[in-house]
């Protein structure tokens, strides 16, 4: 395990920092928000993948490119990058890319946030989003992992086998529906038995869906709630459009790949259910991993009939909404201004450095 309080002595001593991310995600979101604050950027492209971070230039300082994600890891980049200052602001590539262990046991450059709460957003964990969201008090689907126990329609959660950021979720309404589609996704090689074996069968959980995004850090006064997203996904969202009858006549196998975003807002009387849901869970987190939650989060929820909140994932690091930096209401209630996760996160870093306690917000 890397040493917590070396982490926090490099961060201390760095000048002139500069924010790090790998370019994937939301690297966009996050160093515009960085440019909004006048801070200076770094992102780590994988070759091939850096056109469109050259094009957007206007918010980069510099871009490292490398044959393979992966190669972060490397003591030379390593020492590249903590040579440049570097603070490194996770999203979900880079846990995806590099895995928790790598960030929780060799990536040596100071992190934003809890490094070691990340893992806690996958299912197999003990203290996993499902413990946290019981330990909060935060209501979320019924769960089970014998599939010959469903009974009415559920979510099958499992991992897509060919890309590590993509999940290969599906619904079934039987034990014998479950046994056809998963057979079929084997065949297909989107899925393998040893990721079905090690998946997790939710009830479906019918209602609205909606993203709350909140940002928190030992040093804030409060939970800020950042704002609300609806995820764009393929096949699965325009399918739905069409009419009943014509769904009937499509052989269509339906996957929901998240493939951007749309703004929503809540109606004023269920906001503080929402802004409740928030301090709930961060009050959790500190207690089982302390020092708690440090950076952006959002708990993806499902608001029923009964106006009940149910929440069916967790992100707990940047979400990945850019649409909110142009379209959340509720920061500017807070604020007087309008922003995204990108620039919270700008704003906090140096808030923490004129205080002196960036120690209290980088692991």
């Amino acid at each position: 395990m890397i040493d917590p309080n070396k982490i926090k002595l490099i961060a201390k001593l760095y000048d002139d920092f500069k924010i790090c991310v790998l370019g994937s995600h939301s690297a966009l979101e996050i160093m515009d928000g960085a440019k909004d604050e006048g801070l200076k950027t770094i992102v780590i492209c994988k070759k091939g993948r850096e056109k469109t971070y050259k094009r957007f230039k206007r918010i980069i300082d510099e871009i490292i490119i490398i044959d393979k994600f992966e190669m972060m890891l490397t003591p030379t980049i390593q020492k590249k990058l903590l040579k440049m200052n570097a603070l490194l602001i996770p999203h979900r590539a880079l846990t995806a890319y590099l895995g928790y262990k790598n960030i929780e046991n060799n990536l040596n450059i100071p992190i934003f946030g809890n490094r070691m709460l990340f893992q806690a957003e996958e299912r197999s964990g003990i203290k996993n989003q499902y413990y946290l969201l019981e330990k909060s008090g935060i209501k979320h689907p019924k769960t089970f992992q014998d599939p010959k126990l469903i009974q009415k329609p559920s979510i099958v959660k499992v991992q897509e086998k060919q890309r590590k950021l993509e999940r290969a979720f599906f619904i079934v309404n039987s034990y014998s529906d479950y046994q056809k589609q998963s057979t079929e996704k084997i065949k297909k090689n989107i899925i393998t038995k040893t990721d079905l074996n090690n998946s997790y069968i939710e009830e479906l959980a019918i209602g609205t869906y909606m993203n709350f995004n909140y940002f928190h850090t030992p040093i804030s006064k409060n939970v800020d709630f950042i704002g609300i997203e609806r995820r764009l996904q393929t096949n699965l969202f325009d399918y739905n459009t069409f009419p009943a009858k014509q769904q009937m006549l499509m052989d269509v196998d339906l996957q929901n790949i998240e493939v951007g975003h749309t703004p929503a807002t809540i109606r004023e009387s269920l906001l503080e259910k929402v802004i409740s849901m928030g301090d709930k869970f961060v009050n959790a987190v500190k207690k089982e991993y302390p020092p708690g939650i440090i950076g952006p989060f959002s708990l993806q929820s499902v608001i029923t009939k009964d106006l009940e909140i149910f929440v069916y994932d967790v992100s707990l690091r940047v979400p990945g909404s850019p649409i909110i930096s142009t379209t959340s209401p509720y920061t500017k209630y807070q604020y007087g201004e309008t922003f995204g996760v990108g620039r919270r996160i700008a704003m906090e870093i140096k808030k923490a450095y004129k205080n002196n306690n960036i120690d209290k917000i980088v692991t």
